[in-house]
């Protein structure tokens, strides 16, 4: 290479380093300086040069948001995020270009408290969490006071919480053990203001109570209105409408015309177990018989001797659940305060019966039943409404799990089931939500059903059984929460359109 290109390549080496330097460094008259980078989920919205003025045009500009919750502070949103660093960079945002950025693309906050409400996983349902977004931790608290006192009463909890519970000395109840099914955590946190904030706990009790915000059903009570004809009209039972309701402390409250009830149904975001000792006065069915009296005129009857209902002091644990009771009773103890007397009837020779004459949900069989389990036994359900569907039957328990059933009636055994697990779980569809079941067809196109058994039966399709023939043994099969029998009584075929009727109609 010539000596002339040699100086030349080096004369454009040099100048490129020089400009390289020129560019790449600021001359000796600029001065660096601090400056803020703002970001918002992660989006640069610009640099600023004081943060304090961005936070406090912020809080300046959003009146509206202080006046609504009553606040003095509010905040930037959730996902804002601001870091300093020196620079000599120049192009710099003003503070107001900024928040206009901000009040275009979030919501701002404010403080308060975050509940997170969490029920754990269960054999048929996954963990579900519910978040709720309050204003003070108290509003949450006095909630969770009144969603108590709904299903408990307030003197009861009081004496609870306060362990100062009395002894049952004759009748009456004990709370042995309360507490939630869900673990509930609350911690500070900036909440948005787009997002529903309580800021009321009589708002937040219904919350609790209706899993809505929205007004509840409601009914206003007429001239000759009772709380038993509102729950009948409402699809609930007595206990139903009073839990909705807990100013009304009994069914025989009075009702004033005018006033205002709910009658929706509940379907609470929190589940309330109590475990519970009752000590209760329980009657006892009597049987009926009838017997022939050739001394009677031909076709004419009465009742010679007539039935009285047992009664037994009864106590008992039981599981509560959001005010109902669970479908298992467990017996500790029982006292005879008063036997069953058998109804008896005298029939002259040739007798007939009217057979099947009803009224309501109670029909007249003309024959005599027995009672389907042990004694003494309690009723945790009975032919009601129960959550604005029709409970048609009974759940009879208290006599324990493996305890015999028995055929009310002579019949055919006419349908059976036995592929369940002898324990199932609240909603299983095992068995129709039967779980392992009996049909048995009686005289006169009569039907029982006994539902949640044992898988060992003790009879098949086609079996002639007797009444009082031990046919099966109580389980908790199927859609179950404990050891019980459902006892369904029918005219027709109860799985193919039969009419269910009141059990009762058997014994009373």
């Amino acid at each position: 290479m010539k000596t002339k290109d040699k100086m030349l390549l080096g004369i454009v080496t040099i100048f490129f380093v020089l400009l390289f330097v020129w560019i790449g460094f600021p001359n000796k008259n600029s001065t660096p300086q601090n400056v803020y980078q703002v970001y918002l989920d992660g989006e640069k919205l610009g640099l600023i040069q004081d943060e304090d003025e961005l936070l406090n045009l912020i809080n300046e500009e959003q009146q509206d948001i202080k006046d609504t919750y009553k606040v003095d502070q509010v905040y930037p949103p959730n996902g804002f995020n601001i870091l300093e660093y020196v620079t000599y960079n120049e192009n710099i945002t003003s503070a107001n270009d900024v928040y206009e950025k901000i009040k275009e693309k979030s919501d701002f906050t404010i403080q308060g408290y975050l509940v997170t409400i969490t029920q754990p996983a269960s054999e048929n349902e996954e963990e579900k969490v519910t978040q709720i977004q309050i204003l003070d931790d108290d509003i949450y608290y006095e909630a969770e006071h009144n969603f108590i006192t709904t299903f408990v009463d307030e003197q009861d909890y009081q004496a609870y919480i306060h362990n100062t519970q009395e002894e049952i000395t004759d009748v009456g109840s004990f709370i042995n053990h309360m507490e939630f099914e869900e673990t509930v955590t609350i911690k500070k946190a900036y909440i948005s203001v787009h997002d529903k904030i309580f800021t009321d706990a009589d708002e937040l009790t219904q919350y609790l109570l209706y899993g809505t915000t929205e007004p509840t059903q409601s009914y206003i009570v007429q001239k000759g209105d009772t709380l038993a004809s509102i729950a009948e009209a409402s699809k609930l039972n007595v206990r139903e409408l009073l839990i909705a309701n807990p100013k009304y402390r009994g069914e025989n409250a009075v009702l004033a015309i005018g006033d205002t009830l709910s009658n929706g149904i509940i379907n609470p975001i929190l589940t309330l177990y109590q475990e519970v000792r009752i000590t209760e006065d329980v009657e006892q069915a009597f049987t009926k018989t009838t017997v022939v009296d050739y001394n009677m005129s031909r076709g004419s009857s009465k009742v010679t001797q007539a039935g009285v209902t047992g009664l037994e002091r009864i106590t008992q644990e039981v599981r509560i659940i959001n005010g109902e009771r669970g479908q298992e009773a467990n017996v500790i103890s029982s006292v005879t305060i008063r036997n069953a007397v058998e109804e008896i009837t005298s029939v002259g020779p040739s007798y007939s019966y009217n057979i099947g004459s009803a009224h309501g949900n109670y029909i007249d069989t003309g024959m005599n039943w027995s009672w389907p389990t042990l004694t003494p036994y309690i009723i945790t359900t009975d032919y009601e409404w129960r959550w604005g569907s029709f409970h048609n039957a009974l759940d009879i328990s208290g006599t324990g799990f493996g305890s015999p059933i028995y055929a009310a009636q002579d019949g055919t055994v006419v349908a059976t089931y036995s592929s369940c697990a002898n324990i199932g779980w609240y909603g299983s569809m095992c068995g129709m939500s039967y779980g392992n079941y009996i049909v048995v067809q009686h005289a006169n196109n009569f039907y029982t059903l006994y539902s949640h058994v044992k898988s060992d039966l003790l009879v098949s399709v086609g079996n002639h059984v007797s009444k009082g023939q031990q046919i099966a043994y109580m389980g908790s099969s199927g859609s179950s929460t404990g050891a019980h029998l459902h006892f369904g009584f029918s005219q027709g075929d109860p799985l193919h359109g039969g009419k269910w009727y009141s059990p009762w109609s058997l014994y009373r």
